[in-house]
């Protein structure tokens, strides 16, 4: 797997055939700096929360925003086709952080994970992504999510879901989206933008599933954001000793030690990097526990014991690769 720098500078490698994996946020769901930590300090102050605005987020790994990844991939002719998973509460600002430093102009296509604030609040700003038209005549953009975060969003943002207006009704302008049911099922890969996407259902908490994503032929990726538990069939599709070994799993890691009911933490996440024994592994979804150099030095010492490199991603991050 091909990686490139991704601070300092925009590569043009996309820009030449190479398709690229780009972290908008690697953050928790409050993202970071946790504003308890600002408006209520502890003493000392909290390190991480107290660093992340103290420099420009390009040199800044430990501030986060809620976590979304965009691919962009490089279809067969040549072009690039901007797919993006979760539009969280910061989508905003991850377009004016990443979307700029990285000339992103649109995105082609939405993928849901599930419907929390951290996934989905930020929808009504895709319309900051779309070509501008006060009448909304344009071509809506298509999103895939399940039925169940689909009635959900119905009631978070009704405007949003496509009605006819009623008379006497203005028209606004607001993200035209084309809403497109997907299954919670292995077996039921869906196309998004000329990629095919393997649905992951994981648990994300006892009472609830949540969904990642496997994509990419040439390179295997798996993208799973939020999860408690992994059933053994996703497990299967995913890990070596079944169907075919990863090149990269990104996981969700929440909190540095210990266990969450809704999360992995570290303790888990290694776990699971253990069984699974992908190529490589990114986590994601960290909250303040984790200082990103400190905690990717002592990675690095597991990764050298156990053979599989393993580090936290970080937002702005960028990985080219051939999908």
């Amino acid at each position: 797997m091909e990686t490139g720098a991704t601070q300092n500078g925009n590569d043009t490698r996309s820009e030449n055939g190479v398709s690229s994996l780009i972290f908008l946020g690697t953050g928790c769901s409050s993202a970071l700096p946790n504003a308890q930590c600002l408006i209520l300090p502890a003493d000392p102050p909290c390190e991480v929360c107290s660093q992340s605005l103290s420099l420009p987020p390009e040199q800044n790994p430990n501030y986060r925003c809620n976590t979304s990844l965009l691919i962009d991939y490089i279809d067969e002719k040549g072009a690039s086709k901007y797919i993006l998973i979760d539009v969280g509460k910061t989508f905003r600002e991850q377009v004016l952080r990443w979307f700029t430093h990285h000339k992103i102009p649109r995105v082609d296509s939405i993928i849901l994970t599930h419907e929390h604030a951290d996934a989905v609040l930020g929808l009504d700003d895709i319309r900051a992504v779309q070509p501008y038209s006060s009448t909304n005549e344009i071509d809506p953009t298509p999103i895939y999510l399940t039925q169940y975060a689909m009635e959900s969003i119905t009631e978070k943002f009704p405007y949003l879901v496509k009605k006819k207006l009623k008379e006497g009704q203005e028209v606004r302008r607001v993200a035209q989206l084309d809403w497109r049911i997907i299954e919670s099922d292995c077996e039921k890969p869906f196309i998004s933008s000329g990629l095919e996407f393997v649905p992951l259902p994981v648990m994300h908490g006892e009472d609830y599933v949540c969904l990642g994503f496997l994509f990419g032929k040439n390179s295997k990726i798996a993208y799973i954001s939020d999860v408690s538990r992994f059933p053994a069939t996703t497990e299967h599709v995913i890990s070596k000793a079944g169907e075919e070994q990863l090149d990269l799993l990104i996981l969700d890691t929440l909190y540095k030690n210990g266990s969450h009911n809704t999360h992995f933490c570290l303790p888990q996440s290694l776990d699971a990097v253990r069984r699974i024994r992908p190529k490589r592994a990114l986590f994601i979804g960290m909250t303040h526990d984790f200082e990103h150099f400190k905690d990717n030095k002592a990675l690095k010492e597991w990764s050298n014991r156990e053979g599989i490199p393993v580090q936290l991603a970080r937002d702005g991050m960028r990985l080219f690769l051939n999908l």
